[in-house]
């Protein structure tokens, strides 16, 4: 699989309410860290997020991260 391009690299820490969200792995979309279909004809997909309740959320930034969706740090390691 090719590389995700790295679209910061420190975290997006946003408030999430409940509900379903797609996070961008591909590092292209324009609603970071959201999917906006920019990785469309490439091996990426989106990563469905269901959130149960309302939080703080550290969305991985640099798509890197062993955890997902969330940021684990490997944005230091770049």
């Amino acid at each position: 699989m090719p590389e995700p391009t790295v679209a910061q690299k420190f975290p997006y820490v946003l408030d999430a309410k409940p509900g379903t969200s797609y996070w961008c792995s591909c590092g292209q979309s324009k609603t970071q860290p959201f999917c906006d279909g920019s990785h469309k004809g490439t091996a990426f997909s989106p990563v469905k997020v269901d959130v149960a309740t309302e939080k703080k959320i550290a969305w991985c930034g640099c798509k890197h991260s062993k955890a997902g969706a969330f940021c684990d740090g490997s944005h230091k390691h770049l």
